[in-house]
Order: C-alpha cells, then structure tokens, then sequence
C-alpha cells in the first residue's frame, strides 16, 4: 500500500498508534506528541486590521565605527492578546518579532546571547557568511542562565535579507513557534535601488488553542510541520499598510514560518522580483502574478502601484505541498490589506537594467549526493515515521559528508518523498543550476543566491556550492519539525 493512503487510514482510526520514532526516544522533554485533535482558538476572537506598526531595531550599543555591538535576551514575556488572560511568548528583548539588525557590509557584528528560557538555546545566522564556531549550531547550544557571544565580519558582497533563530538540538521547532526569530538586513554600500522606500514582512505562523495559549504539537504538526490558523506580519493579525504616495515601494519579506509555504499573490498588481535570499539579482524579473516562498526563505520585490487607488490583499493563496494524512483542506489566507489611496502619481522611474553583477562559481571539483526521504516503521506495536538524510536519522555525533575548504562543488539534492521540503545549507550561499522532474532537466532560468530551495517531490535540484571556513555545518529540511525528528546532517570541512 502507498504511503499516503496507508496514513490516511491509520488517521481515520483515530491516531491512537502513532508516534514519531525518533520523537519517542529522544524528545519527551519537549513539545507533546498527541493523537487527538486539540480545540483551537477561533480566528475571528484575535484582533486584526490595525495599520501595521514600525519593525523593532536592535540597538547599536558601539560609538566605534563599524562595529554593531548589541545583546539579544532571550526570555518568556506575556502579551494581552485576549480578554481571558496573557498568552506565553518566547522572545528576544521581549519584542515580536525579535529586533531587526540593520548592518553595513564590511561591519563587524558582535552579539551577546543570554539565555534565560528554560530551555537550552543558540542563534543561528541564517544565510549569513559566517564561522561555525559563531553559527550557532546544536554542539553549541547555552543552558538557561548561560551568556555567549558571537563574533563575525561581514564581507563585501554580503548584502541581503537574512534572519536569525535558534537552533539547539531537539529544542528548535518549539522556540521558533513560540516566538524567537527576528530579521536581519545586509546593506550594500553601493545599492542601485537605495532610495526606494522599504516595505520589511516578516511571516509567521501563530497557533492557538481554544484558551490562547499556544498550542502544542500533535501528530499532524510532527508529520507534516506545523501550520497555525494565523499568519502574522511583523506579529500583526491582517494589518493594513498604506503605501508610499510616490507610488512604488522596495519590499523584503521573509517566510519565518516553520512549515507554511506562501504562494504569495497580490490581486489587481504585478509583481517585479529583484532579491532573493542572498541579495539582488542581476536583473529585475518583471510582470510576476506570484512567488512561491518556501520556509526559511527570503525575496526581495518592487511593488508599483500604478493606477490603483483602491485597497488590495496580499494573500497566501493554496499550495499543495503533499501533506499526509487526514488533513483538512488548505484555504487561501488574507495575509495583509494595501491601502493604495494615499498614492499621488503613477509615474515612476524605470528600474535599473543591471541590478547587481554575479559571478557564476566555476567548474566543480567534487560532486555529493543528498536524498531526503522517509520510512514507515512498526515498533512495539505502534506504527511510526522517519525522515531521513542518505538513509539516516540525524546524529550529533556522527559526520555525514566533508568537504575542502574554498573548493567548488557540484550537490544533487534528491526529494525521494511524498511531500517537498526545502533544503537549508549552512554558512554560505549556493547558486542552483538546473531541476529535474520526471527525467526532464531544466536550467534555472538565471544566476541568484540562495541559501534555501524547495524540492517538490520527485524533484532532484543540482546546485554548486563553496565553503569558506573549517568546521561543522549543517543542512537539513527547512520544515523545522522534519528537522527536529531526523531530517537533517552534517558536513565536515576541513
């Protein structure tokens, strides 16, 4: 029996068997794996429509130019959502999102972490050029009550939409969920779109339970990743926005949710895409109805308001990404209103034709295979799941693949599963070269920086890749309960 249908089944049946293999021996101090349905708040109780508010700033506690010298706390602070009482975040410096860090490339960033979760925890840099000894990856997590410090350079040709969130092993899915996760801007020192007002959309699931608590996990959320009934911009609920009145703005949105794929859309105005998670793209890719934005990802996009003087939604319409079991159907979400009444011209200046220049890595002097997959099991009775690297559930302490310092390589990521799942590398960012589908190959139509990108089921996507430190990096599924439970591996480069 396939898969799919013999999950469909065993859900249908209540669920009383089920567990997540990998969950059951090693993460029963974490979130609660629960077969039956958990009453979730009604949308319609958490507020929504307010203008969207201004982004937290980390502050800049240097008078030493170039130098960003701040300290992020990560700690529990209750927020008023409902009349019945405080719902429990997770946060940095109590703000949600956590503060942005807005930096130069070239500056040298140094952030203290402490830790006052009950939890371990770490920040992993997401995207960002950076050591792995500053990476935060889970050899590395802090105890409560413990302080560390990162320390990096960001080297020229940096600039991009990054973020930041924890990842301490076994503990990541649940700290992001409850709140911990903030945005983080590279600027360029010579930016041709400099002067374009900025739009920054950080994206977020919310779920809570009927008491506006939020939720624990159940089996649907350790299968198929967590999705909540709220998308949050910026920890809004449907804010408006009201947009520049010169009638275009720079847009840099983020997909902070742990499984959610967003099939953004803009009804009534197309879209221009100009950045992608690593930066700009050589050129403007122009009359875009919508972008596919996987977990972990980053775009960056012009909006021209043109003629509209009206109000529209950005929306997250239906994707189906393959998920398993009883599940119910995905519906299209208002993301956010654009009130577009406030524009006094339809006349805008042509973008540049040139954008940024990107060198094509070069010729690969290494090839590595990475299969993401996964296995039904049976074990004391109880039916189970594995997601898995190359075969394999994750192990801190064992190397899955290594790789030579500043040696160019060729990766072939291979989605042998029923669902897809976006791929993260660490510490660097990959260019991909061509996707295959049913035996088809297709080139990517052109060059951008990437350090996410989804493989629909089925799919094989070949990218070229370069490591510039020594050390261990990790790379797994961006489905951050996928990652939890197995789905993930690490490189070892010397």
């Amino acid at each position: 029996m396939h898969r799919r249908s013999f999950l469909s089944g065993m859900l249908l049946a209540g669920l009383g068997g089920f567990s997540l293999k990998s969950l059951a021996a090693s993460m029963s101090h974490a979130m609660p794996v629960d077969g039956s349905p958990m009453p979730l708040l009604d949308p319609a109780l958490l507020a929504s429509g307010a203008d969207q508010g201004s982004m937290p700033l980390l502050t800049n506690e240097s008078s030493q130019p170039g130098l960003f010298k701040a300290t992020l706390t990560a700690k529990v602070v209750r927020v008023p959502l409902l009349k019945d009482g405080p719902t429990e975040f997770w946060t940095y410096n109590g703000s949600l999102p956590g503060p942005l860090i807005d930096v130069m490339e070239g500056d040298t960033v140094e952030i203290t972490l402490h830790n006052q979760l009950s939890q371990p925890t770490s920040i992993h840099w997401h995207g960002l050029p950076v050591p792995p000894s500053q990476d935060g990856n889970p050899q590395q997590a802090i105890v409560p009550g413990q302080r560390i410090t990162y320390r990096f350079t960001l080297p020229e040709g940096s600039a991009g939409t990054y973020w930041y969130h924890p990842h301490p092993h076994e503990f990541t899915a649940e700290q992001a969920s409850r709140g911990l996760a903030g945005g983080f801007i590279v600027r360029a020192k010579q930016d041709p779109l400099a002067g374009l007002p900025e739009r920054l959309l950080i994206l977020s699931d919310l779920k809570l339970d009927h008491m506006g608590q939020i939720a624990p996990n159940n089996s649907d959320d350790w299968m198929n990743g967590r999705e909540g009934q709220f998308v949050l911009t910026n920890a809004q609920n449907k804010p408006i926005v009201h947009f520049d009145t010169g009638g275009r703005e720079r847009w840099r949105i983020w997909n902070a949710n742990s499984a959610r794929y967003l099939r953004l859309q803009l009804p009534g105005s197309l879209l221009i895409l100009i950045g992608t998670d690593g930066g700009l793209l050589e050129h403007p890719v122009t009359g875009l109805t919508e972008h596919v934005l996987a977990p972990g990802q980053r775009i960056e996009l012009i909006v021209d308001a043109g003629k509209r003087r009206d109000q529209g939604k950005l929306i997250a319409a239906v994707y189906a990404r393959g998920k398993m079991g009883d599940v119910a159907p995905d519906k299209p979400l208002d993301i956010l209103t654009v009130d577009f009444s406030r524009v006094i011209t339809d006349q805008v200046a042509p973008l540049p034709a040139r954008l940024a220049t990107i060198k094509d890595l070069g010729r690969p002097v290494a090839q590595k295979q990475v299969v993401f997959s996964e296995k039904m099991t049976m074990t004391n009775g109880q039916h189970g799941m594995q997601f898995l690297v190359n075969g394999k559930e994750y192990d801190m302490h064992r190397i899955d693949l290594s790789s030579r310092v500043d040696e160019v390589e060729l990766w072939e990521i291979v989605n042998q599963s029923d669902m897809d799942h976006p791929f993260h590398l660490h510490g660097t960012q990959f260019q991909v070269q061509s996707r295959e589908m049913d035996g088809v190959v297709k080139a990517e139509p052109y060059l951008a920086w990437h350090d996410t990108i989804n493989l629909k089921s089925g799919e094989t996507v070949r990218i070229k890749t370069v490591q510039h430190w020594p050390g261990i990096r990790m790379f797994h599924c961006h489905i951050l309960e996928h990652e939890a439970v197995g789905m993930m591996g690490q490189l070892q480069v010397v």
